[in-house]
C-alpha cells in the first residue's frame, strides 16, 4: 500500500505529479462533469471512501493530505460545488469525524496536511474541531483565503518520555 493517502482527492488539482505511484487518492465520489468553461472536471479515486470512516487500519499512512469540502452554500451544478464539494448540514461533526480518521490511520509523528478556504468557515471554527495542535501554516490565494496547515501525530506516549524503558527524565 502506498505511504501517501489524499484523503478527499476531488480532481487531484494541486498536485504536480497527479498519478504519483506513492498516493492512494481516495474520496466519496467518482463523478465527469463538463464545466460552463467547456473544460473537463474528472473526479476519478483510486478508492472510494468516506473520509468519516476510512478503510485503513490504525496507523497505515506516513503522510495524509486533508482537504474537504469548504462549502456550505452552493448550487447544484455550480462549478464551485463540482469542483470543490459541499458540506452537509452536520458539517462540524464531519470535519470533526475526518480530523479523528486521519490522525488514526497517520503513523506516528507521521504528517498532515491541511488544506481549508475560508470563504464560508472562518479556519479558526474548523481548527477548533480537533484537539491536534498545528505546527505551522500559510495562507495563498488572492485574498489569502486559503490555508495550508501541517500537522505532526505525537509519537506514543512511552517513546515520548523514554520513562517506561527506565532512561529517567527526557532530554529537551
Amino acid at each position: 500500500m502506498p505511504s501517501i493517502l489524499d484523503a478527499c482527492c476531488g480532481s487531484r488539482m494541486f498536485w504536480f505529479d497527479p498519478k504519483h505511484q506513492g498516493v492512494l487518492f481516495g474520496d466519496v465520489r467518482e463523478e465527469s462533469h463538463i464545466l460552463c468553461d467547456g473544460r473537463a472536471l474528472d473526479i476519478k479515486p483510486d478508492v472510494l471512501m468516506d473520509f468519516r470512516d476510512m478503510p485503513f487500519p490504525d496507523n497505515s499512512f506516513k503522510l495524509i493530505s486533508f482537504d474537504p469540502p469548504h462549502l456550505r452554500k452552493a448550487g447544484k451544478l455550480s462549478w464551485l460545488g463540482l469542483k470543490y464539494g459541499v458540506l452537509g448540514q452536520d458539517w462540524r461533526d464531519d470535519i470533526r469525524k475526518g480530523f479523528a480518521e486521519c490522525f488514526r490511520v497517520l503513523e506516528p509523528e507521521g504528517i498532515l496536511i491541511f488544506k481549508w478556504n475560508e470563504i464560508q468557515i472562518k479556519v479558526s471554527e474548523v481548527l477548533a474541531l480537533t484537539e491536534h495542535k498545528p505546527l505551522f501554516g500559510h495562507k495563498s490565494g488572492k485574498r489569502a483565503d486559503t490555508h495550508w496547515i501541517t500537522f505532526m501525530k505525537p509519537a506514543l506516549a512511552a517513546a515520548q518520555t523514554g520513562l517506561d524503558r527506565g532512561e529517567g527524565e527526557r532530554k529537551q
